[in-house]
């Protein structure tokens, strides 16, 4: 499904139907709860941070589903919705810097690992588009719900499960390592792109309608 591109700027917003209205204002809960997240940080009311993460986590759930079912898709969406998850996890991070500073002492290489991946695919980002990208991979999906539960598990159960965290680590590291390559092959900025397989299968579809066969050349002479 293609990005609606008349849909870019939240001023676009009013006059969009009410479907893709609703789809943005469920991605900029996230957005708007960011700075109250921090607060309720600063607070130590980690007994409201919890459960007001875990609904910015629903909502990411909620709006793709909401998405899907409207068939709703715009370039102001999918900004947004980068941008939400961005913020919802930089919250959650310094929520467990906060709450579990011994647990990223222990883990910090892990977590320098996945950064150095996470600012090399936004550096080649930058330098070639001009932005950060919003591909919307499967395993981009996939590492957000692994990111969810584990982050939610932590401050709901007390602890972390250190299963379920390496396994989030692997699935993180490598999704960004998958854009990290989809960057470097897509010529243009390109917004919900499903993987590097459909990435690949779809210029090895392009290049083969495009390529001069034996048999059309000595037609044409």
């Amino acid at each position: 499904m293609e990005d609606n591109p008349r849909i870019a700027h939240l001023q676009d917003l009013w006059k969009a139907d009410r479907a893709t209205k609703l789809v943005n204002m469920v991605t900029l809960y996230r957005i708007v709860t960011f700075p109250v997240l921090l607060l309720l940080i600063f607070l130590d009311r980690f007994d409201i941070f919890q459960w007001m993460l875990v609904a910015s986590f629903l909502t990411d759930a909620a709006d793709g589903h909401l998405a899907r079912r409207y068939k709703v898709s715009s370039v102001l969406g999918s900004r947004l919705d980068s941008l939400g998850d961005d913020l919802t996890l930089l919250a959650a991070i310094l929520g467990l810097a906060v709450y579990q500073p011994g647990f990223l002492r222990e883990q910090w290489w892990t977590i320098l690992v996945l950064l150095i991946l996470f600012f090399i695919q936004i550096g080649i980002s930058i330098a070639k588009y001009g932005k950060m990208t919003s591909f919307h991979t499967y395993f981009a999906k996939l590492a957000t719900v692994f990111q969810g539960f584990f982050l939610c598990s932590i401050f709901l159960f007390g602890g972390p499960a250190m299963w379920l965290y390496y396994l989030t680590v692997i699935v993180t590291a490598i999704e960004l390592a998958e854009e990290i390559i989809m960057v470097i092959l897509l010529r243009a900025w390109k917004t919900n792109v499903h993987g590097l397989y459909w990435l690949v299968k779809e210029k090895m579809h392009h290049y083969s309608r495009h390529e001069v066969r034996p048999g059309n050349q000595s037609e044409h002479q």
